[in-house]
């Protein structure tokens, strides 16, 4: 069997505040910002902080309603998805499929960074909402 991931692309961490988020990261930990971007669809605005060759993702919602912030509501801050980088997230989600694995999307969708990412249900994945992306050139 072709190995699917290549590597961990990022850790999603659910933040209710995005700036003392950073601060903590950048300050207390001395790692570096590399820039926010706010993903509309997704009604969020991230941060994404490198780490050696995966980065961490802090995700703050910006609707009260949005699934982030119901996130915080439930569970509190923390983390949120791991994200998993493969080459053809169609023929992955298709593999998964066949394979029994519950998605919660069929189809990927544009996510930050420009990447086209999906989502595989918790259910199906020992409780961790794992996230694939594709880097687009």
């Amino acid at each position: 069997m072709s190995k699917m991931v290549k590597k961990i692309d990022h850790i999603g961490v659910a933040v209710e505040n995005l700036n003392e988020a950073m601060k903590l990261y950048s300050e207390s930990l001395g790692l570096e910002i590399e820039g926010t971007e706010e993903v509309k669809e997704q009604k969020v605005k991230v941060a994404f902080i490198p780490v050696g060759e995966s980065r961490i993702e802090l995700i703050e919602s910006i609707d009260p309603n949005g699934i982030i912030a119901k996130f915080i509501e439930r569970r509190g801050e923390g983390i949120h998805h791991i994200a998993l980088e493969v080459d053809h997230i169609e023929d992955a989600l298709k593999k998964l499929k066949e394979r029994g694995v519950q998605l919660i999307d069929e189809k990927p969708r544009i996510g930050a960074h420009k990447m086209k990412i999906a989502f595989l249900h918790p259910k199906s994945t020992k409780g961790v909402l794992l996230e694939l992306c594709e880097k687009q050139e």
